[in-house]
């Protein structure tokens, strides 16, 4: 019972860490490494350690099945409509300089941030729904 207590307060003392390094590997993956993908798999794995120390349902209380069910085209639509947004200014596919016209590289980190952020969101989405289906089997 008491290493139950020190796991529950440990989480919930790391979890806002886990969501700020996260938010740090995204913003930071216009520069550096790391991006989309990476923050999407680490504030995926913040409501996976809080499903699996609080129990699942918990976890759907604070991160709901059919919010995360709608993330998932909301991500995508995000990451195509940058693509298609940029054809429509007579660029390539994913040419970010249509964002800008006064200088291209302010267009670029438009659009790679644009991309990232779609990316994130289907990314935190799909794994948090795999978890959430996992969990979900055998149950009645």
């Amino acid at each position: 019972m008491k290493l139950d207590l020190i796991l529950r307060v440990g989480v919930k003392l790391i979890l806002p860490f886990i969501l700020l390094f996260a938010f740090y590997v995204h913003f930071h993956g216009d520069y550096g490494p790391g991006g989309g993908f990476q923050a999407g798999v680490i504030s995926a794995a913040m409501v996976i350690l809080y499903g699996l120390i609080f129990g699942v349902d918990a976890a759907k209380r604070v991160v709901p099945n059919g919010f995360v069910q709608r993330l998932i085209p909301l991500g995508v639509l995000i990451y195509v409509s940058t693509g298609i947004f940029g054809m429509l200014g007579g660029h390539r596919y994913l040419d970010y300089g249509v964002f800008s016209h006064h200088h291209p590289a302010h267009g670029h980190e438009y659009g790679i941030m644009l991309v990232e952020s779609g990316v994130i969101i289907t990314v935190f989405s799909t794994m948090t729904a795999i978890f959430y289906a996992f969990a979900e089997r055998g149950r009645s």
